[in-house]
């Protein structure tokens, strides 16, 4: 089930510890892929607090937001780039995304597989995906008070396993919010130091979210026949005189 756009903004843009997780996703983000100039950057779920950086360089940007979820105006200030959609039917071409993020979309679909096929067709040939989803045995997963406590979360294994499912190659993986999911002042002053120690000591077991980067696999196509090339017959175990095949033909073809 997916959470409505409303909690999640007010979670990300009105409270501290939601911009202490809006700041930790993003940098990681960054060690993946910045900046992607001249590119088409799409996003999913509820991915807009990880788009902004891309905004100045990239040649498109767009951010698709699932119907049960809904939509809201997004960047503010700025021309409108949120869509809202289907979840498994998105207004774009095949092949369109060279950057494709999903935040909170994943493990809160009804249809992940439907999904990822979506995922797949709209990335293009050498594109790369990446997945976010709330680590299985990380603490966020825990606490249903921020938008990491709802849906499915997953393990790196169960997460690569099912991309690969669906013809994606996991390539990278990170780990990130390493800081205490409480609004408490104390743990909210250690959240930067817990960060980045977090990401010296562990890059995927106590993280709140796993990051998993990914490309799509595109087959070459196969050859629908192959050409065989026939010998020529041989009778009594010896070789056919040379051009005796010919002329056996050219009388039964005088013979019609």
């Amino acid at each position: 089930m997916h959470l409505d756009v409303q909690d999640l903004k007010n979670f990300y843009y009105r409270t501290n510890l939601g911009r202490v997780a809006q700041r930790a996703v993003r940098e990681q983000v960054a060690a993946f892929w910045f900046p992607a100039k001249g590119e088409t950057v799409v996003g999913f779920g509820f991915a807009v607090p990880l788009l902004r950086p891309f905004l100045p360089d990239a040649r498109r940007v767009v951010a698709l937001m699932p119907g049960p979820q809904g939509v809201m105006h997004w960047p503010a200030g700025q021309p409108n780039v949120a869509v809202l959609c289907e979840e498994t039917l998105w207004p774009l071409q095949s092949g369109q995304a060279d950057k494709l993020i999903v935040l909170h979309g994943l493990e809160t679909s009804e249809n992940p597989s439907a999904l990822l096929e979506e995922c797949w067709r709209v990335l293009a040939p050498g594109g790369r995906a990446l997945f976010v989803v709330p680590n299985r045995a990380g603490l966020w997963s825990r606490r249903d008070r921020t938008p990491y406590g709802f849906g499915r979360p997953y393990s790196l294994g169960q997460l690569e396993a099912q991309l690969k499912a669906h013809n994606f190659s996991p390539e990278r993986h990170l780990a990130a919010l390493f800081a205490a999911p409480s609004e408490k002042r104390f743990w909210l002053k250690l959240a930067r130091v817990m960060e980045v120690f977090g990401r010296k000591v562990s890059g995927r077991f106590a993280g709140g979210v796993i990051m998993v980067e990914a490309t799509k696999q595109v087959y070459a196509p196969r050859p629908r026949g192959k050409a065989v090339k026939l010998r020529a017959p041989i009778a009594a175990g010896r070789p056919a005189p040379a051009g005796a095949v010919g002329q056996g033909l050219r009388r039964i073809g005088g013979s019609e």
